[in-house]
């Protein structure tokens, strides 16, 4: 079977880490890197030994797919018109800025009848994968994403940058509507929010919180998930997986605390997690993620099957977060005016400036051009 035509477009920091995945990906053949910066695209084309384009137009007739890792604010304007042309694309996260260009973007893949999929990935991390079994139904979910400035998607806030990927593992595990959405954020650095944390709830009842931040001086990446039948933590970062499982019965026999003896109450506060609420390390197998997510890409086109993070999931995340801008810029800080950053900021300066989620794509679209 011949391998698909691939063009990376976007030589950046994950653009480099797509290209140099995609050339040992089966199926794929590489055939150009695409960038406006010529250093960037050059760098990478004389590292890999491909032809670097300044723009896709060339290589229209020539392609069969393309992996899009550009800023977030051109995702719409380079994938439509692939997509309008049948070409298969795999777009970085998020799929857009608002809503109203994510829902472009699915129309016309399937109105052409191209796989868009939407590089989530962290639905491909092995530690996930180890823990999916033991968190149906998941009554209440927390997640925390924090790390350092890296000066990269300074064009979005930390919701779409950050906490983005958390939403999208929890609309994954989490099969009901949302219902409402609390939130609040600032900025520190830059016109976007850095810092953001927002609570969401579900028409069957659950709910999750979610907190993000690219200021923090330290790194973190986990997700701890409640069901009726126990507990799952998952660290991201360390692609690991731990579980406890609740056995009513089991909590009952060892749990009587009028009964318990001064020594019992003691030997089971050092044995708590043995006796009462055992806790049991997941077996993760380790997978470079990446690498996974890119041979979905390749396996949605062959067999005509949705990937397993698809255009419309990636939309669906994309209209959460949208909620979740709007809720931080509704909050008030001191009685300040709505939409204001409070603390770090003076009142006239609101914390969203862009992406312009309230814009439709055309408006969105004309602001950029207007600088």
């Amino acid at each position: 079977m011949n391998r698909l035509r691939v063009a990376v477009i976007g030589a950046g920091h994950l653009g480099r880490i797509h290209a140099r995945l995609a050339r040992r990906t089966e199926g794929i053949a590489v055939v150009a890197v695409v960038d406006p910066q010529a250093d960037a695209r050059g760098s990478l084309g004389t590292e890999l030994g491909l032809p670097a384009y300044e723009s896709i137009d060339p290589l229209l007739e020539s392609v069969d797919a393309a992996i899009v890792a550009t800023p977030t604010f051109t995702h719409h304007q380079v994938s439509l018109p692939l997509l309008r042309r049948g070409i298969h694309l795999l777009v970085e996260k998020p799929l857009a800025v608002n809503v109203a260009e994510a829902d472009e973007l699915v129309a016309a893949a399937e109105q052409s009848g191209a796989v868009l999929q939407v590089g989530h990935v962290e639905r491909f991390n092995p530690a996930l994968a180890a823990a999916l079994p033991y968190v149906a139904e998941p009554k209440y979910i927390e997640a925390a994403r924090y790390g350092g400035y890296t000066f990269r998607s300074t064009d979005i806030g930390v919701v779409l940058d950050l906490m983005i990927h958390d939403l999208d593992v929890v609309l994954s595990l989490v099969a009901s509507p949302v219902i409402r959405v609390d939130a609040l954020g600032c900025a520190v650095v830059g016109e976007h929010e850095d810092v953001a944390t927002a609570r969401i709830e579900f028409g069957n009842g659950a709910v999750a919180q979610l907190n993000a931040s690219r200021v923090s001086y330290e790194s973190d990446r986990r997700m701890h998930i409640w069901t009726a039948q126990g507990f799952v933590a998952i660290n991201f970062a360390q692609r690991t997986a731990r579980r406890i499982s609740a056995d009513p019965q089991r909590i009952r026999t060892a749990m009587d605390p009028a009964g318990l003896s001064a020594a019992r109450r003691e030997q089971l506060q050092e044995r708590f997690f043995e006796e009462v609420l055992p806790l049991e390390s997941l077996r993760v197998q380790q997978r470079n993620a990446i690498a996974d997510e890119q041979a979905d890409f390749v396996a949605a086109i062959r067999s005509g099957t949705s990937p397993r993070v698809s255009g419309k999931q990636g939309r669906d995340v994309v209209s959460v977060a949208q909620e979740i801008l709007e809720a931080i810029q509704r909050h008030s800080w001191d009685g300040t005016p709505a939409g204001r950053s409070g603390p770090h900021f003076q009142a006239e300066r609101t914390i969203l400036t862009g992406p312009h989620w309230h814009l439709s794509a055309e408006q969105a679209a004309e602001k950029r051009a207007a600088g």
